[in-house]
């Protein structure tokens, strides 16, 4: 396979140039494996957080004219790192906007965790890029904004979350006003099957044993509690202008199918493939060719059989939050985020049990009072609030 790959590359004359905002985490390193592996692909900037040894190694290795970090503390370890290297380093939101509005730049990956993504997303847009997206809090946040943004830009939105990029792919070549439904697969986390009392036992180790997929710790503790599909949902409402009446959530053991798309006629149309972030990662940034890549393939004759089953909302309140959420609307989504962000970073602490991050996110949505059309600042200022809160309750 790596030699197929090397022989198609040969075959391009074309460079595209991006951009990724979090290199080092799980999306940005993985997307990164994708361009050593195609030479056509040429990074121009990198954004980062606090990891300033693997920035290094990237800095070195694809070469950037632009990189980030969150802290200037951090900013002047790298420089001093990289002195013998040509690269400008700028802190902060400078940097992450100063990175999504590289005249170079053809598409931004947006792979940072959080509604910090919202400002540069925004920005990229207005000059014209196109944004590979792997940031839920974008979109769910802001898709009022960004997606009305993107239209009138003529940017595309290119999803990499997996479960988006199956629907993406199963729209390919259908008429999308002949959408009946969307079905989106969740494997059901390490504590499917499992009751409330089961889930009060529940440790921190426990909870990061994703069954199949290897993700970064704050979206394996979204999976576990099923809140990751709540978020999934909102996105898609706004990813695909499809009514939250016509998104439902099937849990599918396995995670072979991807996600999957009904049509009017009752047909069904779904993307398949192993657990691997690569494939919708590269389908994004290649668009609307697909490249060969190498990695495990389904072997049916092993699999056997695919399971699904209806995903339990009243053991995992989570999910049936995050639904009331998405009906709700206005700034209530920015609130169930910003919430399930804190709490689980209060998990990942020990700082607080399991069974407590739905609780602390229904705390927060009962105590706001719902912005219907929140603008950017209102987004952040709300996020802010619900931080505050939960610090003067919990820390």
């Amino acid at each position: 396979m790596d030699d197929l790959v090397s022989e198609y590359n040969k075959e391009e004359d074309f460079v595209k140039k991006i951009a990724i905002l979090g290199s080092t985490g799980s999306i940005g390193t993985q997307t990164l494996e994708i361009v050593r592996d195609n030479p056509d692909l040429q990074v121009v900037g990198l954004a980062a957080g606090t990891n300033v040894a693997l920035l290094e190694k990237q800095v070195r290795e694809f070469q950037p004219r632009l990189v980030s970090l969150e802290s200037e503390a951090s900013c002047k370890e790298l420089k001093i790192k990289l002195a013998d290297m040509d690269v400008q380093i700028i802190p902060g939101m400078e940097g992450l906007l100063a990175i999504a509005e590289m005249e170079e730049t053809e598409i931004l990956v947006t792979a940072i965790v959080g509604m910090i993504g919202i400002r540069p997303t925004i920005a990229a847009i207005k000059k014209g890029k196109d944004i590979a997206l792997a940031n839920k809090e974008t979109l769910v946040t802001a898709g009022h904004i960004i997606m009305p943004l993107a239209d009138k830009m003529g940017v595309s939105i290119l999803p990499v979350d997996s479960e988006h990029s199956a629907i993406f792919q199963s729209m390919q070549g259908e008429n999308k006003d002949r959408i009946n439904k969307l079905l989106i697969t969740a494997s059901g986390g390490p504590f499917r099957g499992q009751t409330r009392q089961e889930l009060e036992q529940i440790q921190l180790e426990d909870a990061l044993k994703h069954p199949n997929w290897s993700m970064g710790h704050k979206i394996t503790i979204d999976s576990a509690t099923l809140v990751n599909k709540g978020l999934e949902v909102m996105e898609a409402k706004w990813l695909f202008g499809v009514d939250l009446d016509r998104i439902q959530v099937v849990v599918h053991p396995q995670s072979i199918i991807h996600s999957m798309v009904e049509y009017v006629d009752g047909g069904i149309i779904a993307q398949l493939g192993v657990p691997d972030m690569k494939l919708p990662i590269q389908y994004a940034l290649f668009y609307p060719d697909r490249r060969p890549m190498g990695g495990k393939r389904v072997d049916f004759y092993t699999l056997g059989s695919i399971t699904f089953e209806k995903p339990d909302m009243e053991t995992f309140v989570g999910l049936k939050l995050a639904m009331r959420a998405a009906v709700e609307g206005g700034s209530i989504p920015t609130v169930f985020n910003a919430a399930n962000e804190r709490a689980v970073s209060l998990f990942l602490d020990r700082k607080i049990r399991f069974l407590q991050i739905p609780e602390i996110i229904e705390l927060c949505m009962e105590a706001h009072y719902k912005i219907e059309n929140p603008g950017v600042e209102e987004i952040l200022r709300t996020e802010q609030e619900i931080y505050d809160l939960i610090q003067s309750k919990y820390q």
